[in-house]
């Protein structure tokens, strides 16, 4: 969040990432990392640029500084970085500050209401080589996740699951029936809204892939959408860039199952299962 803070007040300034980089002795490619939140951050560099972009009131810049400290916390889910990527870890840390996560899905299940045993099935397919202890460790990781979306007055998750991902048989058939009651389950959850894009639809807005979008109670910042690929992520929080995955996310809202035809069309594969 300190990241976009510092985006939002050079931007306010019609500073480059040049300009900013040269009055802390240091590139663009490092402001860009600062604020993205991929680098730890420098109580020094962030005290010359917050001179730089006119932040002289006081408690604003204790506020900005103790961001400082927050930043460099390192948060629940480091313990997992011997296996978590770093692009994922950013996502971890920046789903944690999220007060709603809107995400379509093709494949899978999505993460954030995956069971054990589905998510086990999910990382032996796409990890062969892992020890069974290393899965173990990535399956509690997932459940961890998955805490705050559950627990009373949790945040906001709504997702769009494509239909053939809760055909696809993951795990075997036991596996696959637990997942789907598990879903039924979630779905009467009030923080919780759970849409399917039916097979009828053919086409449709988010052809591209699964992509999901992080908003956070702090008005002054910009949500971010996160799409995943094979061996990376990008994060995008510029409004070009935003606009276009949340006109997708609408449509797909609009042609997707309403929540009670979700219950109905869960209830009628359990029953084929």
């Amino acid at each position: 969040m300190l990241g976009a803070s510092l985006r939002r007040l050079r931007e306010a300034k019609r500073l480059t990432r040049d300009q900013a980089g040269f009055h802390i002795r240091a590139s663009e490619s490092k402001i860009s990392r600062m604020e993205l939140g991929r680098v730890g951050f420098k109580t020094r560099d962030v005290e010359d640029l917050l001179t730089l972009y006119g932040v002289v009131d006081d408690a604003e810049r204790r506020a900005l500084l103790e961001m400082v400290r927050e930043a460099n916390t390192p948060g629940w889910w480091h313990k997992y970085s011997d296996f978590l990527p770093s692009w994922f870890s950013t996502y971890v840390g920046l789903e944690e500050a999220a007060s709603l996560i809107r995400t379509y899905e093709v494949q899978f299940v999505p993460g954030l209401l995956q069971t054990a045993a589905y998510a086990q099935a999910v990382f032996q397919l796409g990890n062969p080589d892992a020890t069974p202890e290393d899965i173990e460790r990535r399956v509690h990781l997932r459940m961890q996740r998955q805490e705050r979306f559950t627990a009373k007055d949790g945040p906001r998750l709504w997702a769009v699951i494509d239909e053939a991902s809760l055909r696809r048989i993951i795990g075997g058939r036991e596996v696959m029936s637990e997942q789907l009651q598990h879903l039924l389950h979630v779905a009467g959850l009030p923080n919780i809204t759970l849409q399917v894009m039916p097979f009828k639809y053919g086409m449709h807005a988010a052809e591209g892939g699964a992509f999901s979008i992080m908003r956070f109670p702090e008005s002054d910042l910009s949500d971010v959408v996160y799409v995943e690929q094979l061996w990376g992520a990008l994060y995008l929080d510029k409004r070009e860039d935003i606009d276009p995955y949340l006109t997708a996310m609408e449509q797909l809202c609009v042609e997707s199952t309403t929540p009670g035809g979700t219950v109905e069309l869960i209830d009628g594969l359990l029953r084929k299962m």
